[in-house]
């Protein structure tokens, strides 16, 4: 199983952008979706993007129109353009292939994203 690291998070203001990258250690051209979830404090962890190998993209109502999830195969590496960001996006970001966010040991450390107003 590949390890995930997640990287690009930061302090931004509302309104403002970032672009989150998470590095496989290993391909993931076999791994047919790929996903972005979010733990805001006190929440559960939420699905917010996912993208096939394909170019398929899926996403949660609340960052449709926002966000835009895409995938480098060649470079193992999945991205998630974050636009017009709020507040409530304030959350720490992971991603994981959607098959295999049952599995604790999954998961990387995540990539905090702090949004002022």
């Amino acid at each position: 199983q590949v390890q995930l690291k997640e990287s690009g998070g930061g302090l931004v203001q509302a309104g403002g952008s970032l672009q989150l990258s998470c590095a496989a250690s290993g391909s993931i051209f076999s791994i047919d979706r790929m996903g972005w979830y979010r733990q805001a404090p006190g929440k559960q962890r939420e699905f917010i993007a996912s993208v096939t190998r394909g170019g398929n993209t899926l996403y949660d109502t609340s960052v449709k129109g926002r966000f835009t999830i895409s995938r480098d195969n060649a470079k193992n590496t999945v991205y998630l353009q974050m636009n017009s960001l709020k507040p409530e996006d304030t959350a720490v970001y992971y991603c994981n292939d959607v098959t295999s966010t049952w599995i604790s040991a999954s998961w990387g450390p995540g990539t905090q994203v702090t949004v002022s107003s």
